[in-house]
């Protein structure tokens, strides 16, 4: 069956060299993904389901075999018994061995074991798509982190950039007072602002590191101080938006996510379910035959047969073929049916649930995609423009033009922009690489 292979972020190639931790100490994507895969435990929870259903199908195709089993017992017998020998009943000890072979070969049982074997190869390559289905959301999820780890960072630049504008002017402003230019007003307006400032650095922080424990808790990882992403530079202007919209877009989506198909092999395991509970209704046949012998230690009779000799004269066989026919079985085979039925009934729902859950997210996606990609572009000529606005109302403040309240509405206009137009870079970089996943295309940042 074609295997589908959707996730090879930051391309795969590179992560064929190693995982190991750059020489910075930094994690990059590529290995924050690899750890995840490592180290989740739902994950490792669907290989252990995969090696169940496997043992599962094995034991299935093995019903077609005949089976085979020996054994043997010894022991005696006191009081009044028959003696095997004499075919009378007499009081004494009788000690005996007994040694036999049984097997039996099911020839027709109402077509259960070929839709067993079909159920159990159905739900194996389901499992397998689970488990294919687990790891492309560990590895969207880890992703996600990442780019939280991201944004916060160049939050955090903005918000240390600001503080240094804030302490730079406040500098100056304090030489001015002193020289009498401006009023005593302005530097306490100033001194405000860097508070201001400052808070807002401690609170980037405290979100940085937020997203760094995030991130360390999916990967399975020990939080400590050191532990901290290798950034790539995110490149916007080659991003584009798929152009033949949410349709095309599911169209695609549908036909290689392995959630999808195993939704509809779900459907296909409860039909063979629905096979197995009417072959009850059937008649089965079946094939069985036995050896026997044994040994009897009657040692006074006038010729003492040996062990070997016992056993080959004791030897018997026997060959039986067993028909059973349901005639009445308490409804439970009728309700057997009807379980598989309900459970058929469920299975359509699910694949139902899939394709509306992944439609939904691919239109969640879109639209988020489209909405950052217009805010992206209004937040750039937004930031262009208030860089100019707050350079020449730097320069006015200097020279006493403006006051400081209006030099730090100019500031503060600045960093918002600044903030908003980050929030939208990557909120469009992450929606353009979540279409891209859902149309098969290799995912690099």
């Amino acid at each position: 069956m074609k295997r589908i292979l959707l996730l090879f972020f930051l391309g795969w190639g590179l992560v064929q060299h190693g995982f190991s931790q750059t020489t910075s100490g930094k994690l990059s994507l590529e290995q924050c993904v690899q750890i995840a895969l490592e180290n989740n435990l739902n994950l490792k929870r669907s290989e252990l389901n995969l090696l169940s259903s496997e043992a599962t199908l094995m034991e299935s195709r093995g019903q077609q075999l005949p089976s085979f089993s020996m054994g043997a017992s010894s022991g005696f017998r006191w009081g009044r018994s028959i003696n095997p020998v004499t075919n009378l009943f007499e009081t004494r000890r009788i000690g005996n061995v007994n040694v036999s072979a049984n097997s039996s070969l099911p020839i027709f049982a109402g077509g259960q074991i070929q839709n067993s074997i079909r159920q159990a190869e159905t739900t194996v390559e389901t499992n397998r798509l689970n488990l294919e289905a687990s790891r492309n959301d560990i590895s969207l999820n880890t992703v996600n982190l990442f780019i939280n780890v991201a944004f916060a960072r160049e939050q955090l630049n903005i918000a240390n950039s600001q503080l240094t504008t804030s302490k730079d002017q406040l500098e100056r402003t304090e030489k001015l007072v002193q020289a009498g230019s401006l009023p005593v007003a302005d530097q306490l307006d100033l001194q405000a602002q860097m508070a201001t400032n400052e808070l807002e650095v401690i609170n980037a922080e405290n979100n940085l590191r937020i997203a760094r424990l995030n991130l360390s808790q999916a990967l399975q990882l020990p939080f400590t101080d050191d532990f901290d992403i290798l950034i790539p530079e995110l490149e916007v202007d080659g991003l584009e938006i798929e152009t033949r919209g949410v349709a095309h877009i599911y169209s695609v989506a549908e036909g290689i996510l392995p959630e999808v198909k195993a939704a509809e092999l779900g459907i296909q395991a409860a039909d063979y379910g629905v096979r197995i509970a009417k072959g009850t209704f059937l008649p089965s046949l079946n094939l069985s035959a036995n050896v026997f012998s044994n040994y009897v230690d009657q040692t006074n009779f006038a010729t003492s047969d040996p062990l070997l000799r016992q056993f080959e004269n004791n030897l018997s066989q026997a060959a039986n073929l067993g028909l059973s026919i349901p005639i009445f079985s308490n409804f439970r085979n009728r309700a057997s049916v009807q379980r598989a039925r309900v459970q058929r009934r469920l299975s359509e729902i699910s694949e139902i649930e899939v394709r509306n859950q992944l439609r939904q997210d691919i239109e969640s996606a879109y639209t988020s995609a489209y909405a950052a990609r217009q805010s992206y572009r209004s937040s750039l000529l937004r930031v262009e423009a208030l860089e100019e606005a707050f350079r020449m109302a730097q320069q006015r403040f200097e020279v006493g033009a403006i006051n400081a309240v209006d030099f730090q509405v100019a500031q503060n206009n600045l960093f918002n922009a600044q903030a908003d137009l980050v929030s939208a870079k990557y909120e469009y970089v992450f929606s353009v690489k979540v279409l891209d996943f859902y149309l098969g295309k290799p995912l690099t940042l």
